[in-house]
């Protein structure tokens, strides 16, 4: 299995300190159109991610409890954090993955829980 950064979508306490998250994938591979949303290359740089265009995936979210072994720490790094997106840039990834949602072109995986 490949390690690789993710948006988190949604987070919502299940129980406790336990929290259900759902996330969508970011990747180098071009998506088809309304497959997933460009990251801007400034966002890229204040996350500390390299320069190769990447896309933040709204046809697929990965859903898992955490804490748990389904996030690790980033690479080099002791946290679990690159940082945050902007807002518009969450909103657009929030509208297109519910628009794939109701359009019955998103999947979903559960991961360990």
């Amino acid at each position: 299995m490949k390690d690789r950064p993710v948006v988190v979508v949604l987070a919502r306490i299940v129980e406790g300190d336990f929290t259900r998250l759902i996330v969508a994938p970011l990747t180098h591979s071009a998506p088809p159109a309304f497959g997933g949303v460009e990251v801007p290359q400034a966002v890229k740089r204040h996350l500390g991610l390299d320069d190769g265009r990447s896309w933040i995936i709204t046809t697929e979210v990965n859903q898992f409890i955490w804490p748990g072994p389904d996030i690790r720490a980033a690479k080099g790094s002791d946290t679990l954090l690159y940082g945050a997106i902007p807002a518009r840039l969450y909103e657009q990834v929030k509208v297109q993955i519910s628009a794939n949602y109701h359009a019955q072109q998103t999947s979903s995986v559960k991961r360990t829980e």
